[in-house]
């Protein structure tokens, strides 16, 4: 595993130009498939990197190079800095942030940045993500389930609490029930883990044969639209936090893991059009991994029914709907809820103070000196205002 953290070395971008940019890469990265960012402004990128201060650390895996940060007590990031009250730095609880699309670690800086004084913090880049490789192929579900819990044997993970949205509930929850000795707790942000029962239309339309390639993968529509569509309390993201989520995804070969993401949805049964049934037909064949393996999470869902687990719902995002937070809690009957209904689908950037106190009050009701209590904890079905 490599580490580093902010330089003013140049790095390699698609085309093997060397372009200005603040983070030291490995120098064995010319050896490895298309990774890093190109064509960011100089200034762009110390704006967004004054918001994501972390140093970078990357874990070799039979794909590629993955990066992902690691902060807080017990942390490569920061070896026994703290020192808080009431934490054993020689098991610290570990929270694990697992990204969606088309983000990467960098959405959940602000809750690293706050939890970390008390918890280790680990928050990956899935392959093709953020600053980690970018290799020319497309990646399953399972491929990233695998990729994951390869970083968690690496890093000797234990005492887990998935923190995860988006993709990163499936992917995350998937990794966790292959290890669910090292699961301690869950927290899930707008998110599902089984097969669809819906696509809605602006995914669908990303999935258009030619068409639907060349506006995700070549011109970007997705990764722009999510800018403003994930929001519905807020009307648009600060300019340095859009820049830090365009940042890894400024060409066609950065962007192919945004479109490969959406074209491994797997489609509804019974619910496509008769003219669309070749389509349907094709995609089915292709997402058929896929689909059994969110069918064999859903099946397991209930055995984490005794871990405290917090469902925190944008009630107005218009992909993982309410109905997906409801499927849920027929696995988790006892779990935390939290409706906020006035927030889209991320969460942490539509109400970043609202959802650091929730976090930070369901880390706090299970007492540290009780990490394996999975019963008995308190059921609280909340709508926050």
């Amino acid at each position: 595993m490599q580490r580093a953290g902010p330089s003013s070395a140049p790095m390699l971008g698609t085309g093997g130009t060397p372009q200005p940019f603040n983070i030291k890469y490995p120098a064995s990265s010319s050896q490895h498939p298309v990774s890093y960012m190109s064509q960011v402004s100089q200034n762009d990128s110390a704006d967004w990197r004054r918001i994501y201060p972390f140093a970078s650390h990357w874990a070799e895996l039979p794909g590629g190079r993955m990066h992902y940060l690691d902060e807080g007590p017990g942390g490569a990031g920061n070896p026994g800095r703290g020192e808080p009250l009431g934490v054993d730095l020689a098991e610290p609880s570990t929270l694990l942030f697992v990204h969606g699309n088309p983000t990467w670690s960098f959405h959940w800086r602000a809750l690293v940045e706050s939890l970390q004084p008390r918890y280790r913090c680990i928050a990956p880049d899935h392959l093709g993500c953020g600053l980690s490789d970018k290799p020319q192929q497309d990646f399953s579900l399972n491929d990233h389930i695998e990729n994951l819990c390869t970083l968690v044997d690496k890093l000797a993970l234990e005492r887990v609490t998935l923190v995860a949205q988006d993709w990163g509930g499936a992917i995350g929850l998937g990794a966790m029930l292959r290890m669910p000795e090292r699961l301690e707790r869950i927290v899930l942000f707008n998110t599902g883990a089984f097969p669809p029962r819906y696509i809605p239309w602006r995914i669908r339309a990303c999935r258009v044969p030619v068409i639907g390639r060349l506006a995700v993968q070549g011109a970007n529509l997705f990764s722009l639209a999510a800018l403003r569509m994930t929001l519905a309390r807020r009307t648009r993201l600060d300019p340095a936090i859009a820049a830090g989520y365009l940042a890894p995804y400024d060409s066609w070969a950065n962007r192919r893991a945004v479109y490969g993401f959406a074209k491994d949805i797997p489609s509804p049964r019974g619910r496509v059009s008769p003219r669309l049934e070749s389509a349907s037909a094709a995609a089915d064949a292709a997402t058929a991994d896929t689909r059994e393996t969110l069918a064999e999470i859903e099946r397991k869902l209930p055995t984490f029914a005794d871990r405290p687990i917090c469902l925190i719902w944008g009630m107005r995002d218009w992909c993982f709907r309410p109905d997906c937070l409801e499927r849920f809690v027929e696995f988790w009957p006892r779990a935390e809820m939290h409706r906020l209904p006035d927030v889209g689908h991320w969460v942490v950037e539509d109400t970043p103070e609202e959802s650091l106190a929730i976090v930070e009050a369901f880390l706090k009701a299970i007492p540290e000196d009780e990490p394996r209590r999975h019963e008995g904890h308190e059921v609280r079905n909340l709508t926050s205002k």
